[in-house]
């Protein structure tokens, strides 16, 4: 796997949305202050990593991490609507509680992670995994044997996941996500493996 392209994933860091455990989905929410800082860490904890190229989810929350990177590298920021997160529908802007509340069988299926399920307007699970495996496959494909940075969101660090372990769209998720973790993956021919997963330990030093 000479040619393999080393990618190093990152969820965006903490807005107030995460803190209200409301959905965002393609809502422009940007990082609150502890995500500020959140990304500063996370930036510093990379800038030995040898990253050579950066993109970015056009989200400001995903961009603004993003940004923190760029700066701590000198690179330039790209984005890519196709890392955005899943579109919602209905359901951006409403806590979970309200969603299990306002629509309990949506809620249900949503839950269930039903492939074909779509909250009124938004991307069907089956749609959104496609969407973002190939975006991340494209950007890799496009920088073989470099290591990119792709910066994102929760849903599609699930995708990428999935498809790096071969776990069903629809098993249920035992594996974190968290604001501004770090995950790295490679790409080959074989398509992705997984390397490690949801590393925070540069949020939790003093």
């Amino acid at each position: 796997m000479n040619d393999a392209t080393r990618l190093v994933v990152l969820r965006h860091a903490e807005t107030d949305w995460n803190v209200e455990q409301r959905i965002q989905g393609h809502a422009d929410i940007p990082l609150n202050a502890n995500g500020l800082r959140q990304a500063e860490r996370m930036a510093a904890a990379l800038a030995d990593e040898g990253i050579e190229v950066i993109y970015s989810s056009d989200l400001q929350r995903a961009a603004q991490t993003a940004a923190a990177l760029a700066r701590v590298t000198g690179l330039a920021l790209h984005t890519d609507r196709a890392l955005r997160e899943r579109a919602f529908g209905s359901f951006e802007g409403v806590t979970f509680s309200d969603i299990e509340r306002r629509w309990p069988e949506a809620a249900r299926r949503w839950r269930g992670r039903d492939p074909e399920f779509d909250a009124d307007g938004g991307e069907t699970l089956n749609t959104f995994f496609q969407r973002s495996v190939g975006a991340a496959t494209r950007l890799a494909t496009r920088h073989p044997g470099q290591t990119v940075a792709l910066v994102a969101h929760g849903g599609v660090l699930d995708c990428l996941y999935r498809a790096a372990t071969r776990v069903a769209l629809d098993a249920p998720r035992t594996w974190q996500l968290g604001n501004a973790s770090i995950n790295r993956l490679l790409h080959s021919d074989q398509g992705l493996a997984l390397v490690g997963w949801n590393d925070s330990a540069h949020l939790e030093a003093p």
